[in-house]
């Protein structure tokens, strides 16, 4: 029997691929790599509850204060604002300063994936 290391050495076995498919399939991710690593960052992000839950209330209310969303969830000003930047690093969210006051919401690149992710995830809890 051949070593584990050996066996990832092989070639595929599989040989009635279809070389034009392969291709075509290849040249749809090149293509679509853009959309996909921005829905990857929202995967990453929704694995985490709190920040799905904040995405969804930006979605809901466009924009909002820490204070707000401490409120809201009934968490820690540090807990939250923790949330928020690695939202805010990741591009996901922006900020607009209004007097002492600092707003989040939802950048633009990201409102479309977020429309659709929502949407139709309520739409479709809704007719269950």
């Amino acid at each position: 029997m051949a070593s584990p290391a050996k066996r990832r050495r092989e070639p595929c076995l599989h040989t009635g691929s279809d070389p034009y498919l392969l291709h075509n399939h290849r040249a749809r991710l090149i293509n679509e790599e853009e959309a996909l690593r921005t829905l990857a960052a929202i995967f990453y992000v929704a694995g985490n509850e709190v920040r799905l839950k904040i995405l969804y209330l930006l979605f809901q209310e466009e924009r909002l204060s820490v204070c707000d969303i401490t409120r809201i969830l009934g968490m820690k000003i540090p807990a939250v604002s923790q949330h928020l930047r690695k939202l805010k690093d990741l591009g996901m969210v922006k900020t607009r300063r209004r007097g002492q006051t600092i707003y989040y919401s939802i950048s633009e690149g990201y409102r479309y994936y977020l429309d659709v992710f929502f949407n139709r995830l309520l739409k479709h809890k809704r007719e269950l």
